[in-house]
């Protein structure tokens, strides 16, 4: 049997996944595609972005980073997710980024740190506090997510554009994101295939970048407040993942959070697709919204 790809997106959210020509968007939510943030090497990268139509903010902000093994997915993915976000207050943005094996790490992390320089660049155009503004994703978008709240300001990952502007976050929900590449490949199913097109090489050739590429060698106090929401019986990226991430970051003195989905693999159904998303929601009011402390 073929395995689905390393970065499959969360079941819960395949619900959100409408073309782009068929989303219902609400009357109170205005919603625009394809603004480009960047344009390295002469390709273009864009954004989706919604936000209420009522009120003139600043709203606080999120970035939603789609899924796919690095190598696939698309932006419109995160569509349904970015409209709910927006009727709860946010303006929400759903980003394109480079994949692989044409674009190998770090671009992709160098592309997201862009388009959160980018949002607060354009704070005042779309009504944004440039102060608040969080990310999430799945799989792939979920570590993606969380080098942007591990590493703030590290040179070799800012990549290009909005240099003006910070690149931090301030807190993160991951979806059972990656965060140790060098323990990937005897606890998945398809990291043999998925990781050596991402860094150019496998751990043999390419040990220092997947060192380099896993978020657990980049915590710090001073990393962002962060959830991890991940299943205990997950094929293609291991709980215990969410677990050492967990861990060091609690040795950090970091804020941080672990909903253990029990017996839920690379996606959630039904009532855990409703836990996971209402704890999602919860995080970023708790850390985004004005109250927050």
């Amino acid at each position: 049997m073929k395995h689905a790809p390393f970065g499959t997106l969360l079941v819960w959210l395949l619900t959100l996944q409408a073309r782009a020509a068929d989303l219902a968007i609400p009357k109170d939510i205005s919603f625009l595609r394809a603004v480009e943030f960047s344009n390295p090497s002469g390709e273009p990268l864009q954004l989706n972005i919604a936000a209420p139509k009522k009120g003139s903010g600043p709203f606080p902000a999120v970035l939603c980073i789609h899924g796919g093994g690095f190598r696939a997915g698309t932006r419109e993915g995160y569509d349904g997710l970015c409209i709910q976000l927006a009727q709860k207050g946010y303006v929400a943005a759903t980003v394109t980024y480079r994949l692989s094996p044409a674009a190998r790490f770090p671009s992709a992390v160098q592309d997201c740190k862009t388009a959160v320089r980018w949002l607060r660049a354009n704070a005042a155009k779309y009504r944004i506090d440039p102060t608040r503004i969080g990310a999430t994703g799945g799989s792939a978008g979920g570590h993606l997510a969380l080098f942007l709240g591990l590493t703030a300001g590290v040179p070799e990952f800012e990549g290009r554009g909005y240099l003006g502007y910070s690149s931090a976050v301030s807190c993160v929900v991951s979806f059972s994101g990656p965060t140790d590449f060098t323990k990937s490949y005897n606890r998945s199913v398809d990291a043999g295939e998925v990781l050596p097109l991402f860094f150019g090489g496998n751990l043999s050739t390419k040990l220092r970048e997947h060192i380099q590429g896993s978020p657990l060698n980049w915590v710090t106090p001073r990393a962002a407040p962060t959830l991890c929401i991940h299943g205990t019986a997950d094929p293609y990226v291991a709980y215990e993942q969410a677990q050492w991430l967990v861990d060091r970051l609690k040795t950090s003195a970091v804020p941080v959070e672990l909903l253990t989905m029990e017996g839920a693999g690379h996606g959630f159904k039904g009532a855990d697709a409703q836990k996971a998303q209402e704890a999602m929601m919860t995080f970023f009011d708790q850390w985004l919204k004005p109250a927050a402390k």
